[in-house]
């Protein structure tokens, strides 16, 4: 995949094949920020990213906890945890700092925030970023890129 790109999803499971398309250019400490309106698709994107790093375990968000972590595999070879992150509820970076955010963030895992706006200082410069918008007829329009591309 070639960054930035556009896509048109259709479909649940058309964002959930896009979420698991990326999981190639992910590695250890990677972050994805995903971003858009109650409804958009970040779960179900976020599904896909747990798949293509074969975790079994059902992902939810995370509204209520805030983070979920499930073990998977990056390449199919080296163990890596995945982060999910529903930033929804939080208040700003001293709210995410609270709950020992920079410890997930900076570490090895793969941290995917959903409402990734809500915590910029924790945006990192080489962050994969996507942007989904709700569309006529239930499309989505997804815009992935990496840093402050626009």
């Amino acid at each position: 995949m070639i960054l930035p790109a556009f896509f048109t999803s259709a479909s649940p499971a058309e964002t959930f094949d896009l979420g698991k398309s990326i999981v190639p250019l992910l590695e250890e400490g990677s972050i994805v920020a995903l971003r858009g309106p109650l409804g958009a698709g970040k779960t179900c994107f976020v599904k896909g990213i747990a798949e293509g790093l074969c975790i079994k375990e059902e992902v939810t968000s995370p509204t209520y906890t805030i983070v979920s972590e499930y073990g998977g595999t990056l390449s199919g070879l080296r163990p890596v945890v995945l982060y999910h992150i529903d930033a929804y509820r939080l208040r700003g970076d001293d709210d995410f700092t609270g709950i020992g955010g920079e410890e997930i963030i900076f570490g090895k895992g793969i941290s995917v925030i959903e409402w990734s706006e809500r915590i910029p200082g924790f945006i990192t410069p080489g962050a994969f970023r996507v942007d989904i918008e709700i569309n006529e007829g239930e499309k989505r329009r997804i815009r992935i890129y990496r840093g402050s591309e626009k």
